[in-house]
């Protein structure tokens, strides 16, 4: 044996334990979902074996399309503001201040908090009558918002007193759904903050000392050494935060659930959707069928983000 296969030998040898985890705990389900999918498959097992149909009533399940329709609006909204509050928090966090350390333990602690003990404080947070946020906002006028129980789309409220009309399918994200929005940016923005931080470290000096030799100003070289240099960063966070928004399911549960998924159903992501076909009434076939058209959806997503926005990062 030869020295270069006696070193591939040695490597699939390291791999083998990770690889054995991996198709036990990765593979294997996927596989075992991928024939649940295929049968009428209830709490005892299977009954019969009806092929596609799971996935074809998932074409035609209107209830289906309003939850990715609300995931649609639930991903728009929250994972543009991670990435721009983030990104904010950590070019201040970037600088030489006192207690730094202090503040961005501050910012990473929400991460490593329970999303059920997140979920559950915000709960209360968010009580129409005994709130925190409602008893700040009766300082300015405001009183009584249903945050977690009002479900008239934001767009249909704006343009209400316009006399404009939207149709469902643009009236926009529920009041309940803004807040469930509100509560996961906050969750989430810790995570991209040190990713950021990492990004801006990353930037040699000499970048920012050209950038003043010539004359540019703070807004400048944001625009042209800052941004395009962290690109790298921001694309990876967009990918991410875009696939965890997606499978949002936990604090959609706790603050809005149980069923039918918050105020007339406007916070039933796929996610809910899914938990409830499978576990709920026990329709574990057409929850694999969910499941993977879901699965489809991110990396179609994805695989668009890698294709298109791709094309403007910079890695040099």
């Amino acid at each position: 044996m030869n020295r270069k296969l006696k070193e591939t030998f040695a490597g699939l040898v390291y791999l083998l334990p990770a690889l054995i985890l991996l198709a036990a705990f990765r593979f294997l389900p996927i596989l075992f979902s991928v024939r649940i999918s295929l049968y009428d498959w209830g709490m005892a097992g299977p009954k019969k074996f009806i092929g596609l149909e799971n996935y074809a009533e998932v074409l035609t399940d209107p209830v289906f399309w309003k939850s990715l329709l609300h995931t649609g609006w639930y991903v728009f909204f929250s994972v543009p503001l991670m990435l721009f509050i983030a990104l904010f928090i950590a070019l201040l966090l970037n600088t030489r201040i006192k207690g730094l350390g202090i503040y961005r333990t501050v910012y990473y602690l929400p991460v490593v908090t329970s999303i059920v003990a997140v979920s559950i404080v915000w709960k209360w947070i968010l009580h129409p009558e005994r709130g925190l946020l409602n008893y700040l906002l009766s300082f300015i006028g405001v009183h009584g918002i249903g945050w977690l129980e009002d479900p008239r789309g934001l767009f249909a409220i704006i343009f209400a007193p316009l006399g404009i009309k939207l149709p469902e399918v643009l009236t926009g994200p529920s009041i309940a759904m803004v807040a469930l929005i509100i509560m996961s940016v906050w969750k989430g923005i810790g995570y991209n903050v040190v990713i950021y931080l990492a990004g801006l470290q990353n930037i040699p000096a000499q970048y920012y000392e050209a950038a003043k030799i010539d004359g540019a100003g703070r807004l400048a070289t944001f625009r042209n050494v800052t941004w395009p240099l962290i690109s790298p960063t921001t694309f990876y966070i967009l990918i991410i935060s875009t696939i965890v928004t997606f499978e949002t399911f936990a604090q959609v549960w706790i603050m809005t659930g149980p069923p039918p998924g918050g105020p007339l159903g406007t916070t039933k992501v796929v996610m809910y959707y899914f938990y409830e076909q499978s576990f709920e009434l026990w329709r574990l076939g057409y929850g694999a069928a969910i499941a993977f058209f879901a699965f489809l959806i991110i990396l179609a997503l994805t695989i668009f983000q890698k294709t298109y926005l791709e094309r403007r990062v910079h890695y040099a």
